[in-house]
């Protein structure tokens, strides 16, 4: 995420040398101090962003737990009234309905690690703007001291081109990728969905076997 690497290039930056390198320290410090503070704004509001999807996600797994479980009621009264195709239907939905369930768990499982990422960016952030806003006045003053000695290298910018060229890059192969995946998935498809119906048919013969049998063991 850009926003994750500016930040820590950020909580990286050596204060001194940015001072030291700076024709203007009093302005490039608070540049620096500016830049902070609209990274962490941008932060916090991703964290609540992102628990707020957390919370989203949460709401959709539950809602479909219980359709699942709404669905394997029906199904188990259907065996009861003796309709397997009823009930097989019935199971087809809970079927579905899990599958969507599971689905949400694991993105409930990659939105918390990204929550927890964004939190732990927030703090670093917090504690280099506070360090920064402390040692303002007084690397400003080591400066004015150290200037009388000698002259202040020239600011250095940041190489950014690199990196560009890079995700440049990581783009080209993720396209050929997926491009290469979906003539595949493509040439695959009409033997995979025939499996899939099997495997499905197969689970759905299970589960309406186990409900006769608790059905007859209740009996």
């Amino acid at each position: 995420m850009a926003l994750l690497d500016r930040v820590a290039t950020l909580v990286r930056a050596n204060l001194n040398d940015l001072i030291d390198k700076a024709e203007n320290p009093e302005k490039m410090l608070k540049q620096v101090i500016l830049d902070m503070e609209n990274q962490f704004l941008q932060v916090k509001t991703q964290v609540a962003i992102a628990l707020a999807d957390l919370h989203l996600l949460e709401k959709k797994k539950k809602d479909n737990a219980d359709k699942n479980g709404e669905w394997m009621r029906k199904a188990e009264l259907a065996v009861a009234k003796r309709d397997d195709e009823l009930a097989r239907a019935a199971l087809e939905r809970a079927l579905s309905f899990q599958q969507m369930t599971d689905s949400f768990e694991q993105q409930i499982a990659d939105q918390e690690v990204q929550v927890e990422s964004l939190k732990s960016a927030l703090k670093r952030l917090e504690l280099k703007l506070v360090e920064a806003r402390s040692k303002a006045d007084m690397l400003i003053a080591q400066h004015r001291r150290s200037r009388a000695a000698h002259k202040a290298a020239d600011a250095e910018g940041v190489p950014t081109g690199e990196n560009r060229t890079f995700d440049r890059m990581k783009s080209t192969v993720a396209r050929e990728e997926a491009i290469g995946k979906a003539k595949t998935e493509l040439l695959g498809e009409d033997v995979e969905a025939r499996l899939h119906k099997l495997e499905r048919d197969e689970k759905i013969d299970t589960l309406l076997h186990e409900l006769k049998q608790r059905k007859q063991l209740s009996a």
